[in-house]
């Protein structure tokens, strides 16, 4: 199913490959495998926000902020980079030290925003760590991350309002 795919543009990750040039569409491909062959038990693959997403589905987890499936990760090319969006990576503290310990242990250069890591060609990534990290968390795992992330915002939120209230 396709909750949060756009109402034009590719259905498919096959569509969506088919539509990129030749030399990405090649490492596009070539990462979709890989992610396909480690992404645990509970995600599926979806077409989402114009990317290629890896969720775990609104059937097993209806309760998120927007609406949309829970995003783990998503590959995507842009106009002048194909990016991997890695959620796992983004919302735990550890991961993020151990994916960024491992990518420059790699000897490769890392170009990331908070979730995004950006790349040329597919020599620019280590996919032995592109892949452990599509690997390391397990679907359940994810959700109670994200439970928790969510209700640290909203009391953060609360306790926000309550100063507010106060100064006035």
């Amino acid at each position: 199913m396709n909750h949060h795919r756009d109402s034009i543009g590719p259905t498919t990750a096959e569509e969506y490959i088919a539509g990129l040039p030749k030399e990405r569409a090649a490492q596009i491909s070539q990462l979709r495998e890989l992610i396909l062959q480690r992404l645990p038990a509970g995600y599926t693959e979806e077409m989402g926000f114009g990317m290629i997403t890896y969720v775990i589905p609104l059937e097993t987890y209806p309760e998120t902020y927007n609406g949309h499936p829970l995003m783990y990760a998503a590959l995507a090319s842009q106009k002048r980079h194909m990016s991997i969006y890695l959620m796992n990576v983004y919302g735990d503290e550890d991961t993020l030290r151990w994916f960024i310990e491992g990518f420059t242990a790699s000897g490769k250069k890392l170009d990331m925003g908070k979730s995004c890591v950006r790349f040329k060609k597919l020599d620019d990534l280590p996919l032995d760590i592109i892949s452990e990290t599509i690997a390391r968390t397990p679907a359940s795992e994810y959700i109670a991350c994200y439970e928790a992330s969510r209700a640290s915002m909203e009391a953060n939120r609360r306790a926000r309002r309550k100063r507010k209230q106060g100064e006035e």
